[in-house]
């Protein structure tokens, strides 16, 4: 008998409070950083509208927890209407790579010298700024602070059985793969720690993957 059992204290009231506290953590951070980074966001969005022909926000469909599918709100960074077939093919081919440099000097999921990607798209990836509007779908609860990168459909359909763990949990803007190289790393070598994450996960590890993003993203070697 466990001993959350003997105080009356199932183990699924404990999940349940971890839930609530990982949300109550997402809907405060989440605020709290639109609010300070309006100015930062309202200047991106003027860039990214002026810059090329096209909406500043890119709205595209990605599958949350336990495959229910949501829009993801990111800056654009690709001229207008631009076909995902370069897209499709390098990534198919990064599930079959054993070398981590097949994910480039952008990172896995991220094609390198990609023309689809607009001189502000470019810069904006390599700051992860154009992933701030994702703090929309925090507030809305489609996605956390912290969980697995949110996965195209197609994408999902290529992962395999082996990985479907990952989509347990809500998926997240910053992760345990993106705080452990993720551009030296393979893209099965990614999926291995979103599953590690969901067999970990806790509200320290959260916070410590936090603490861990913003260096990340500052020196390169973990952009979102």
């Amino acid at each position: 008998m466990s001993a959350d059992t003997v105080l009356g204290r199932p183990a699924s009231h404990r999940v349940s409070r971890r839930t609530a506290a990982k949300r109550a953590l997402d809907v405060v951070i989440a605020a709290l950083l639109l609010l300070t980074l309006s100015p930062v966001l309202a200047i991106v969005w003027l860039l990214v509208r002026t810059s090329t022909p096209g909406g500043a926000l890119f709205r595209q469909p990605r599958v949350g927890r336990y495959g229910r599918r949501f829009v993801m709100y990111k800056f654009r960074t690709m001229y207008a209407d631009c076909p995902d077939d370069l897209h499709r093919a390098y990534v198919s081919r990064l599930l079959s790579e054993t070398d981590p440099s097949a994910g480039g000097e952008q990172g896995i999921f991220k094609l390198r010298d990609d023309p689809r990607i607009t001189r502000a798209g470019r810069w904006l990836r390599r700051t992860s700024l154009d992933e701030l509007p994702q703090l929309l779908n925090v507030l809305r609860g489609d996605m956390s602070l912290v969980g697995p990168r949110p996965a195209l459909p197609w994408e999902a359909a290529l992962f395999g059985q082996q990985y479907h763990k990952r989509f347990m949990v809500p998926p997240g803007v910053t992760g345990l793969w993106q705080v452990s190289g993720r551009n030296h790393l393979t893209m099965r070598q990614g999926l291995d720690l979103d599953v590690a994450y969901v067999d970990q996960q806790s509200l320290i590890l959260d916070l410590k993957i936090l603490i861990k993003t913003l260096p990340a993203v500052l020196t390169g070697s973990g952009a979102l």
